[in-house]
C-alpha cells in the first residue's frame, strides 16, 4: 500500500483523508453532536492506538512521535478556535447586514 503524505500539495497539514477512514469517527459526527459515550469510545481508540505504537518505538522515535502528537493536538484546537471565531464574525456581519436592510425595506 502506498504511503499517503501527512502534508498536502499546498504545504498544509492534511490528515482529513486518514480521519475520514475512521468509521467510528464519521459515525459519531454524522448527526453533528458528539455525546459523552462517543467521546469515551474515541478516547479508548486513541489509547489503544498509542499503546500499540509506543512500545515499538526507540527513545528517539518516541520523542519525535510525542512531539508530532502534541503539535497535532495544538493545531486541531487552534483550527477549531479559529473557525469558531470566523463563523461568529461572519454571523455578526450577516446580522448587521440584515438589520441595515430592514429600515430600507419599510
Amino acid at each position: 500500500m502506498a504511503r499517503a503524505s501527512w502534508i498536502d500539495d499546498d504545504n498544509h497539514p492534511d490528515l482529513d483523508a486518514h480521519v475520514s477512514q475512521l468509521e467510528h469517527f464519521t459515525t459519531a459526527i454524522a448527526d453533528g453532536v458528539v455525546d459523552a459515550g462517543e467521546l469515551a469510545i474515541q478516547a479508548d481508540n486513541l489509547k489503544a492506538a498509542m499503546r500499540a505504537v509506543e512500545g515499538t518505538l526507540s527513545d528517539e522515535q518516541h520523542a519525535a512521535v510525542t512531539k508530532l502528537l502534541a503539535e497535532t493536538c495544538a493545531y486541531a484546537v487552534m483550527q477549531v478556535l479559529h473557525d469558531m471565531v470566523q463563523a461568529k464574525a461572519q454571523a455578526r456581519a450577516q446580522a448587521q447586514a440584515q438589520a441595515a436592510a430592514q429600515p430600507a425595506a419599510q
